[in-house]
């Protein structure tokens, strides 16, 4: 079957060859050409030659007038159906099989060109083709015209006659499906190889040659190398790096290319800068790489001995004493105590010089190796001039200044004698008795106590006091308990009082106040910290809200509805009017964002005015906001929520003190209370109507507000939420989502997909899926809804509506908590809920 396929394929390659020859043996070829089919110009004469050309256009010229229009359209109308059917899907065109028969094709045709005419020849190599650029060999250099592209590519970039292309870098498989550049697939990979070279040392009498070992690297993102030797101590030569990381040619005759990753193998020589290195063995990282690669590696080898390391090693071993030196372990002191100072304050007594003056002084006890340090406090305007230390750092001697010790006194070791011999060396004899030591004391931290006295290089220095871990460490270490401060200097002068100005009128209170304080004018600062605690953050909005009513005799101002925002974060206040129908009023915003000033303050006075705080805003309260007078009617779930969790800081909150209120009622009342109570459960359930005990608390005589008696009942209510229609809410979201024009619902889903790494297991997260088919108003549109369905999800402006309802009050409990079990903390012990 194959030799079949074999004999058409070449049977049609011949019948395409031979093209030519099928021309020249037919009879209309000969009468007009020839028997050779060569050039026309020698056979015929110019009038002949200008007649037939001019018959031939003219014939193909009225030829394509007549078929060429329909031609075109039958071909173009064919194609474009063609390409019709194959994005429809009807038909499916497999290139890649079109591209590789035409490139057999191509190579069947090229096997034969030589057989065939210059007409096919130039045909058959072009055929196929798509690139035909051209590269650029010459351009200007410094003005002048040079030859630069003599290793560029021909047209298309193929090679020119006789041109080979080197290999800049080196060639890698490709990884399966990555095109990463080499420079960002083998960043930070670099191939390690061990190697030595041998050094001739002329004119030595020790040795004759030197073996350097050393560590080659191959960066593999630029085939870069570079040579570095380990420092070797008291080797007497420079060491470290050799080559410097660069790419490095080969040797002659082949120094127009580099080193590439398949000219490294083990054991085997490699010549770099003339110098000869023998590769002896690489990391496993640079194994598995190679291996990888395909590269087969050598067996690794070993490096020569060095016969004058070797004597060194002998003659430092032999240095060894067979019994050693005394050793002055420090390292357990370092490692317990490194970083722990002990911390001193002490004065100097300098009064006895000329223009002397006490002297205050920080010492630090290094624990980690018993060194001391001194600073000196200087005092702002005291006319001396601020130095780094007092003291360095270092061991401070008990018994200075003394007498300077000659070089030799101090040392580690105390030598006894000292002879030298020309047949056996030098000797060393040791005394370890250490008889004719000398021995210095220095301060230790058992020496440092309060009230005692630093001989500091003749200066007496008195301690005072010190740091809190310094007692803690005196307290574990010695067992002492008595760290009273040494007084040494009198009590400071008090401060004479700055009486600040009244306030001008001009600019904020703050301002003005600022301006008095010093020379440069500065902004009031304001307080950071708490509007970084109470700033919005996610849903807590950190805003109180109250819906209130303006206190007036006007009917028509009687009948308003305000919004009342407190914000937390700087005790700001803003006044939002609701509008309603038909009444004749303009809602919108009442008051400007800001801070609103207590009524009945003086204007100009020295002090600061008093301002409306958090605890001023309470249900039943009433407000002057610039002469304007608001009762605070109620407040959403969020306040109360809030204030109910902060009750340290909203007394009006606060359940304990509630309760401690209602015990302070006399006997008399109790009973009154009780009574009234059984009257309003005559069935004994224990539940009485909020209104009923709002009524009660409100006539007795014991100071409770109405918020209180609000949070009194939401602590003992029994409270039921309402339910909400899901249907609706998703409508009502979708007018919203329709009225901004938002349509970035694949956005959404994109990234809730992004976050969803548990894929719900969880339990407790949100079906996103679910939540983004209600919302989308494109796709699933819910039905049209009325305004008044809107208003039922403004969390804004319902107060009376948002989350749970009070209905019943559990009394028995109330009555429990109050005159029965009374706590400590006052909190109440027996609560009901739903």
């Amino acid at each position: 079957m194959a030799n079949s396929n074999k004999d058409l394929e070449e049977e049609i390659y011949d019948k395409v060859v031979d093209l030519t020859d099928y021309a020249k043996r037919q009879r209309w070829w000969n009468r007009v050409f020839g028997k050779n089919s060569g050039p026309v110009a020698a056979k015929y004469s110019v009038a002949t030659q200008i007649a037939i050309g001019g018959a031939s256009g003219w014939c193909a010229g009225y030829l394509f007038q007549k078929v060429g229009k329909l031609a075109a359209t039958a071909v173009g109308g064919g194609l474009l159906l063609l390409q019709i059917a194959n994005n429809s899907g009807y038909i499916q065109v497999d290139w890649k099989r079109v591209e590789k028969d035409v490139n057999k094709a191509k190579k069947q045709l090229k096997k034969g060109t030589h057989q065939a005419g210059p007409e096919l020849n130039t045909f058959v190599e072009k055929l196929g083709k798509e690139r035909f650029h051209k590269s650029q060999h010459f351009d200007y250099s410094n003005g002048v015209p040079m030859l630069v592209g003599s290793e560029k590519p021909g047209i298309g970039g193929e090679l020119l006659i006789g041109q080979k292309i080197k290999p800049k870098y080196s060639v890698y498989p490709k990884g399966e499906g990555s095109d990463l550049p080499s420079w960002v697939a083998f960043d930070k990979q670099v191939l390690c190889f061990e190697a030595y070279f041998q050094e001739v040392v002329p004119g030595a009498q020790n040795e004759t040659y030197r073996i350097r070992k050393c560590k080659i690297y191959f960066y593999l993102e630029d085939d870069t190398i570079q040579v570095v030797e380990p420092e070797y101590k008291n080797s007497g030569i420079p060491q470290g790096t050799l080559i410097r990381r660069q790419r490095i040619p080969l040797p002659p005759p082949n120094d127009d290319q580099f080193y590439s990753i398949f000219h490294f193998n083990i054991n085997q020589q490699m010549v770099l800068y003339s110098h000869t290195f023998t590769v002896t063995n690489c990391d496993p990282f640079t194994k598995n790489f190679l291996t990888k690669l395909g590269v087969r590696l050598n067996d690794p080898t070993t490096v020569p001995d060095d016969p004058y390391s070797n004597l060194r090693e002998q003659i430092e071993k032999s240095m060894k004493p067979l019994r050693p030196y005394e050793r002055h372990d420090t390292l357990k002191q370092f490692l317990d105590h490194d970083r722990k100072v002990l911390r001193f304050f002490c004065f100097w007594d300098d009064t006895e010089t000329v223009f002397g003056d006490p002297r205050e002084l920080i010492l630090h006890y290094f624990l980690a190796d018993d060194t001391v340090e001194i600073h000196e406090v200087i005092p702002p305007n005291s006319g001396r001039d601020t130095v780094p230390k007092f003291l360095h750092r270092s061991k401070l001697p008990k018994h200075a200044p003394t007498q300077t010790k000659q070089p030799g006194v101090l040392t580690d070791r105390t030598v006894l004698n000292v002879f030298a011999s020309t047949n056996q060396g030098e000797r060393y004899i040791l005394d370890n008795l250490k008889t004719g030591a000398v021995h210095e004391e220095f301060y230790k931290d058992c020496d440092l106590m309060l009230g005692g006295e630093v001989n500091v290089w003749g200066r007496r220095v008195i301690i005072s006091d010190c740091d809190n871990f310094t007692k803690e460490y005196y307290r574990s270490k010695y067992g002492i308990e008595d760290f009273t401060p040494v007084q040494y200097k009198a009590a400071p002068v008090p401060k004479p009082s700055r009486p600040m100005p009244p306030y001008n009128g001009f600019g904020s209170e703050d301002d003005s106040l600022s301006s008095c304080q010093g020379l440069l004018l500065k902004p009031p600062q304001k307080d950071l910290r708490k509007f970084m605690e109470k700033d919005r953050s996610g849903l807590n909005s950190n805003v109180l809200n109250f819906r209130a009513k303006m206190v007036t005799t006007d009917e028509v101002d009687r009948d308003r509805v305000f919004i009342i925002s407190f914000y937390l974060c700087d005790d700001s206040i803003s006044v939002f009017e609701r509008p309603q129908r038909n009444s004749g009023v303009l809602g919108g915003k009442f008051l400007e964002r800001g801070r609103v000033k207590k009524p009945g303050q003086e204007l100009f006075k020295s002090q600061l005015s008093e301002y409306f705080a958090a605890q001023d805003m309470y249900v039943g309260a009433t407000v002057c906001l610039n002469n304007r007078h608001f009762q605070l009617l109620n407040a959403d779930e969020y306040t109360f929520n809030y204030m109910e969790q902060h009750a340290e800081e909203f007394p009006k909150a606060n359940v304990g003190n509630i309760l401690s209120k209602l015990r302070s009622v006399p006997e008399e009342k109790q009973s009154e209370i009780r009574k009234f109570l059984a009257l309003s459960d005559p069935s004994n359930t224990g539940f009485i109507p909020y209104e009923s005990l709002r009524g009660l608390l409100m006539g007795l005589e014991c100071g409770l507000s109405e918020h209180e008696v609000l949070v009194l009942g939401r602590c003992f209510s029994e409270r039921e939420k309402s339910e909400v229609d899901v249907g609706l809410m998703l409508a009502v979201a979708q007018d919203f989502l329709r009225k901004k024009h938002f349509e970035e619902f694949t956005e959404m889903a994109r990234v809730f997909t992004h976050h969803d790494r548990h894929k719900f297991a969880d339990g407790d997260e949100v079906d996103y899926h679910a939540f983004l088919a209600g919302i989308n108003w494109l796709e699933h549109p819910a039905p049209p809804v009325m305004p008044e369905d809107i208003l039922k999800f403004d969390l804004n402006w319902r107060f009376e509506d948002s989350g749970p309802t009070m209905k019943n009050v559990n009394h028995s409990a109330l009555l429990h908590d109050v005159f029965i079990n009374v706590s400590n903390d006052g909190a109440p012990t027996a609560t009901t809920s739903a």
